[in-house]
């Protein structure tokens, strides 16, 4: 039999390309670092611009290099405001050009712009000023679960929509396992993990317009859907094919998107901005 035909094979398919589609996933979401480099007088400085933060302790924002001759500062204001520019001087520490941001309330954002200075030049880092959002601080034993949780339903849906185009037995049971780990992951620790972060359990539809809540709960009742399909009648594999895809879809869209904002004016959270 050819290796390709065997399950093992596809075990290790679908855990290669869950790796894939993760990193894509949090590579390009709006709570991934900003990483750059920039040359000045001959010397390449990296640095790190954080765009997610605890609400418990400062941002630092640092950039990596030889520091001889560079100072720097930061530029901030609460985001979506009118208020005034304000300034804090960075210090070099531990071999690094390093500032902090001040702590906000969960869900509040500042906007940043990173400036270098060096024999009277001054380098601005980006076109654009930068938007961090602070976040309520998630307890290891609830987010670590939650990912890994996550994770494993990306494997074993990719797994069960092969397994239904291969037109296999397993795909009903399959099926049951993406659901249940989709409920546990992203239906119940979903939540708890939003709850810590930003005050609320559910900020999707019909409460709010969060595109993380409400594509987990896309994703979820598609699942539900292929499983009672295929309990109906196991030939109904392209219900599975279907939910696979979705969930892919779901995948692809960056985490974090249209996601809880604090309003400096009135001190409410809301989504979809």
């Amino acid at each position: 039999m050819a290796f390709y035909k065997k399950s093992v094979f596809w075990w290790i398919f679908s855990f290669f390309f869950t790796i894939f589609i993760a990193y894509y996933q949090r590579t390009t979401g709006p709570t991934y670092p900003v990483r750059g480099k920039i040359n000045i007088s001959g010397q390449e400085l990296k640095y790190k611009l954080l765009t997610s933060n605890d609400s418990d302790k400062p941002a630092e924002i640092s950039v990596k290099g030889n520091m001889s001759s560079v100072k720097g500062h930061i530029e901030y204001k609460k985001y979506n405001t009118e208020e005034d520019w304000r300034i804090t001087e960075m210090q070099v520490k531990e071999g690094k050009l390093t500032g902090e941001l001040p702590p906000q309330p969960p869900a509040g954002k500042l906007t940043y712009r990173v400036i270098l200075n060096e024999e009277g030049q001054s380098y601005t880092l980006l076109d654009k000023p930068v938007v961090i959002r602070f976040k309520g601080p998630v307890p290891a034993y609830i987010l670590f679960p939650h990912i890994i949780l996550m994770f494993l339903a990306m494997l074993f849906s990719t797994r069960t929509g092969i397994e239904a185009l291969l037109k296999r037995e397993k795909t009903l049971n399959y099926t049951l396992i993406t659901g249940i780990l989709l409920f546990f992951g992203g239906m119940f620790l979903g939540p708890v993990v939003q709850k810590y972060a930003f005050g609320a359990f559910w900020t999707g539809w019909p409460f709010g317009h969060d595109l993380t809540d409400n594509k987990t709960l896309v994703a979820f009742i598609a699942w539900i859907i292929a499983y009672l399909r295929l309990r109906k009648n196991n030939s109904n594999r392209g219900w599975a094919v279907a939910a696979a895809i979705i969930l892919l879809m779901v995948y692809l869209i960056p985490h974090s998107m249209f996601g809880s904002e604090l309003d400096y004016s009135t001190g409410e959270i809301g989504t979809g901005k």
